[in-house]
């Protein structure tokens, strides 16, 4: 008998969900952690609910409290040693931000290939998947918020202003907001070489997160947007699928 499960990615700014029953997503949202009642009226006792959060402490109290409120008992999710076929090398795998790891499965069951998974959301991570799906490591920026504010407080005339991405920036906002997105496709660019090279063909790269597109549009390796990324690694959890 088919059930009917919400898989919720809880990350440090807002909150992710889906509502999947026999292989469909019915539906799927975002919120932030005041109003989710976009996301409370999917909800029923009992349902199946599996979360792999990296909130603060409070927004995982707040998120419990609401879960428990709709009769739900969730199942939080954490990386492991390994997923099917799946290898976990971090020296302590259960260190790995459960994020990344929902979004190496979800990239293992999207491809056999060696792989690049990238999300830029409050902090950018790039992760290296080889083709026999060995985790090979991965390195963490702070994302386009992240590197404004350290502008901001470590420089006497850079504010808030929003600026746009220019090749040759002419105004301050324009200045840093197109060295941030040329930091960020660096460390992209630079991951993808490293990964090409060991696994000596190119990877493919995926691309998840708030502020994806932001990046993805200024990329010089071919890449592809992926914005369910985490959600799909977490209900190919919950179906014991593998690979």
């Amino acid at each position: 008998m088919s059930r009917r499960r919400v898989v919720l990615d809880a990350g440090n700014t807002c909150l992710k969900w889906a509502v999947i029953e026999d292989g469909h997503w019915h539906a799927t949202g975002r919120s932030d952690y005041v109003d989710w009642s976009g996301l409370t009226k999917h909800l029923s006792p009992g349902i199946d609910c599996f979360i792999a959060s990296v909130a603060g402490s409070a927004q995982e109290q707040k998120l419990a409290a609401s879960l428990e409120a709709a009769g739900i008992t969730p199942t939080w999710l954490t990386a492991e040693a390994g997923f099917g076929a799946l290898r976990n090398t971090y020296l302590s795998p259960r260190q790995l931000g459960v994020d990344r790891w929902m979004g190496l499965i979800a990239a293992r069951q999207r491809t056999c290939e060696a792989v690049l998974v990238v999300s830029v959301g409050t902090a950018m991570t790039v992760d290296a998947l080889s083709a026999a799906g060995v985790f090979l490591g991965g390195v963490i920026v702070p994302g386009i918020r992240l590197m404004r504010e350290s502008l901001k407080l470590g420089t006497a005339r850079v504010d808030d202003a929003g600026g746009d991405w220019q090749a040759f920036p002419r105004t301050t906002a324009d200045a840093v907001q197109s060295g941030i997105v040329a930091a960020l496709c660096g460390a992209v660019a630079q991951q993808h070489a490293r990964l090409a090279e060991a696994a000596g063909t190119v990877p493919r790269c995926l691309l998840t997160g708030g502020d994806a597109e932001q990046v993805l549009a200024h990329l010089r390796v071919p890449a592809e947007h992926a914005p369910a990324l985490v959600l799909e690694g977490i209900d190919c959890v919950a179906r014991g699928s593998v690979s």
